[in-house]
């Protein structure tokens, strides 16, 4: 039996991230109920890697395993009641609606916790539920455009490298797994739920903890050399292109309105189905031709007008002064015994009832041996001679 058999978990959540993150709930034992429409999510039927399934897209197959399936209507009263119901018996409930979506449709934490007092609410975003990006599309190569990290490879000169992985939807699904655990232990020790509130902001760039304090602390900046030292499944146009003044990065737009706002008559006779695939070299070049002739700034508004997925490419000393990062409190600052004034980021969790806090920085080798011995009940000739022998070493700044 895993050893997460027993507990129930709602899954209402849909593309990578929040499935990704109830799989792995379900791989270690948990009843996950994947929540979704009667017509099935739209993954399902959304080619990954431009390879379909026979009846299951392959992408939609690798993040589901060990989950049954409720078809079920949100929208109409029936529908919703027997997601009420479920509440009733579920211990954990994951999902990562657009910010509102979830009030509208009555399945939100105020309206479920007051079902059930025991509930693990677990809220995934994109930038974070508030905030001056809130409602801004969290996609995987936006994010880690803004967060610095495509900065972090490639050649100097060259254009932003992103990774060849949907990265921050996969670091976003770790971290609300491991804020659904951590919030099931406080449920065991309290016998209260909460809500778990994670984004993939947060995420990406508490994971860039050491670079990011190497150009912090270091104070060492994101010099690329001449040659690279680093997603051919992803349909063109996407990637990070240059403009007039800079780079965005832009993410898989529909041809026909993409061309429109850039001013590429060839993208008007396109489809989306097969030519981004087909022709994927011509799309990047004349895509890269024609966003050199305005800057970034420019391009960033009239894209976004369009509803077209984009976003800025950024350093981490762009990442540090963005507005969002500031509002997330994303980074946390403290004064270190031997390396002086750290800045780096913080824990990437938002715990309604059990907020993380700053106890200490990293500490020096065998800083704690000693307490640690005393609170196993070591006497001071027992740590003493464990020390005389090298078993256990110790720099108790109080000795």
């Amino acid at each position: 039996m895993g050893i997460l058999s027993g507990y129930r978990v709602l899954d209402c959540s849909i593309a990578m991230a929040g499935p990704f993150a109830a799989q792995r709930l379900g791989d270690m034992g948990a009843d996950v109920i994947k929540v979704e429409p009667t017509g099935g999510e739209w993954q399902r039927h959304n080619a990954a890697g431009g390879c379909e399934g026979n009846q299951i897209n392959v992408s939609f197959l690798s993040l589901n395993r060990n989950k049954r399936s409720l078809a079920v209507d949100l929208k109409s009263e029936e529908g919703r009641a027997v997601l009420l119901d479920l509440v009733k018996s579920s211990d954990v409930f994951l999902q990562n609606y657009r910010p509102g979506v979830a009030k509208r449709l009555g399945v939100d934490y105020e309206t479920l916790s007051a079902i059930n007092p025991k509930l693990v609410y677990v809220s995934m975003s994109g930038y974070g539920e508030d905030g001056p990006y809130a409602m801004r599309p969290g996609q995987d190569l936006l994010l880690q455009a803004m967060s610095g990290a495509m900065l972090s490879a490639g050649r100097e000169g060259e254009a932003p490298t992103p990774a060849g992985q949907y990265l921050v939807d996969a670091i976003t699904a770790y971290t609300a797994f491991e804020g659904a655990l951590a919030a099931l232990l406080h449920r065991e020790r309290t016998g209260e739920g909460q809500l778990v509130k994670v984004n993939m902001l947060d995420a990406i760039a508490t994971i860039q903890m050491q670079e990011l304090s190497i150009f912090t602390v270091g104070k060492k900046p994101q010099q690329r050399s001449a040659e690279p030292h680093a997603h051919v499944y992803i349909r063109a146009p996407y990637g990070a292109f240059a403009t007039a003044d800079g780079y965005i990065a832009i993410a898989m737009p529909s041809l026909k309105p993409f061309g429109e706002v850039i001013g590429e008559p060839s993208f008007l006779e396109m489809n989306d189905t097969t030519d981004p695939w087909t022709h994927r070299d011509a799309i990047y070049a004349r895509t890269s031709d024609r966003l050199k002739t305005r800057t970034s700034a420019q391009w960033l508004e009239l894209l976004g007008a369009a509803g077209i997925w984009c976003g800025p490419v950024y350093g981490y000393e762009e990442l540090l002064a963005d507005p969002q990062i500031a509002h997330n409190g994303t980074f946390i600052e403290y004064d270190h015994p031997t390396e002086g004034h750290v800045k780096a980021p913080g824990f990437p969790i938002s715990f309604s009832k059990s907020p993380s806090e700053l106890r200490f920085g990293a500490p020096l080798a065998g800083q704690h041996s000693r307490e640690v011995l005393a609170e196993l009940g070591y006497d001071e000739a027992r740590i003493a001679a464990l020390e005389a022998a090298g078993a256990v070493a110790s720099t108790d700044a109080g000795r």
